[in-house]
């Protein structure tokens, strides 16, 4: 497909996004100029485009920013797809020169349960050309790769790395912290609040600066983030940082509970018997054997008048056992824990009644198991 072909298709696809859209996407070219991006008419910026990104690198830029737009649809992506599959077609072929595979027909792939893709996990299985490589989820290499797109980097290799290498980072936002403040040199008083963000790969601590930003972000959401800082393990929001919704990353049980753990500061494990000893209202955590969960129950509370649900459990270490109270949305998770269960119970507060000391949920509090 020639140069023509691509500013033709490419014509079109500018052609077609409304006037939102169309300033969306000129937010995304990064490489092209403010003043060439005002200056520039729409039916000429096609050229433009071309001129700052090669031809490749064109393409590839512009089906990465219409699935942000988002424009998924068929009129926009009929003109996209031949580009895009010869892009990758092309790449595959030099990825086998680079490792000096000649040019053999592909074994044929066995079909099985275990040998389909599903979005962007693949079975070492599949990737392999060794005939004598079975199905076994027993076997060493069946374990699933999870393969983060070329475009953008993964939290893991953030992490690893220290550096974005320019590309942007997809994350799910699990927890979000109150806003909070600190001041300058000049004594201005400043927001920032914290996130706890996970991927498919790991979880990181973000640092989002600046008051403004406080709604944009939401919880549960999966965001797209370019231009981001790190310093000391710690991902940083800044005024250049750029994001926008996209679609859902698929995150694992762990890698939620380990992002909402590095937002909440969690109290320091105490044995049963310590316990005992501290002042009432005060935040710790405990870990021990799950022996007895009470049914569901409604309690009148003597303070506001009103009935509140809750479920209490009895938790056993090596120093004695102790009744935990989980209220209201607290109680949802207990649905996966079973007496026998060993647990870790992290921020309740001590209470107080009648020389018997108990434990209650407060906003901050998991259960791990």
């Amino acid at each position: 497909m020639s140069t023509t072909g691509w500013k033709k298709a490419l014509t079109k696809i500018l052609e077609d996004l409304s006037k939102e859209q169309y300033q969306k996407m000129l937010e995304f070219l990064d490489k092209i100029r403010k003043s060439v991006k005002i200056d520039t008419l729409r039916e000429h910026m096609p050229r433009s485009i071309i001129e700052h990104y090669g031809e490749d690198g064109s393409i590839a830029e512009i089906s990465k920013i219409m699935e942000e737009i988002p424009r998924r649809d068929h009129a926009i992506q009929d003109l996209l797809r031949p580009f895009v599959e010869k892009l990758e077609e092309d790449k595959k072929g030099e990825k086998k020169k680079r490792n000096g595979v000649c040019s053999k027909p592909e074994k044929k792939r066995r079909r099985s349960s275990a040998g389909f893709q599903k979005n962007n996990v693949v079975n070492d299985s599949d990737s392999s050309d060794d005939e004598s490589q079975n199905d076994d989820p027993e076997h060493p290499q069946s374990d699933k790769k999870i393969e983060i797109p070329s475009w953008r980097t993964s939290i893991k290799n953030l992490k690893n790395s220290g550096a974005t290498d320019e590309k942007p980072i997809t994350a799910k936002v699990v927890q979000k912290s109150g806003l909070r403040t600190y001041e300058t040199k000049t004594k201005e008083k400043k927001f920032f609040f914290y996130l706890g963000v996970a991927d498919e790969t790991d979880c990181i601590k973000v640092m989002v600066y600046g008051k403004e930003q406080f709604k944009s972000l939401e919880e549960g959401r999966t965001y797209l983030f370019r231009k981001v800082l790190m310093e000391k393990e710690v991902m940083k929001v800044t005024k250049k940082t750029k994001f926008s919704k996209t679609r859902e990353t698929e995150v694992s049980k762990d890698l939620e509970l380990q992002a909402q753990m590095l937002v909440y500061n969690q109290s320091p494990v105490c044995s049963i018997m310590k316990i005992q000893s501290v002042d009432e209202i005060t935040s710790v955590s405990v870990e021990g054997t799950v022996t007895e969960i009470l049914r569901l129950e409604q309690v009148k509370l003597k303070r506001k008048r009103t009935k509140e649900k809750r479920i209490r459990f009895q938790l056993k270490d090596e120093t004695g056992s102790i009744w935990i109270t989980l209220w209201r949305k607290d109680m949802e998770q207990l649905k996966e824990t079973s007496v026998g269960d060993f647990v870790k119970v992290i921020n309740v507060k001590t209470s107080r009644y009648r020389e018997t000391v108990y434990l209650n949920s407060t906003d901050f509090t998991r259960i791990c198991k």
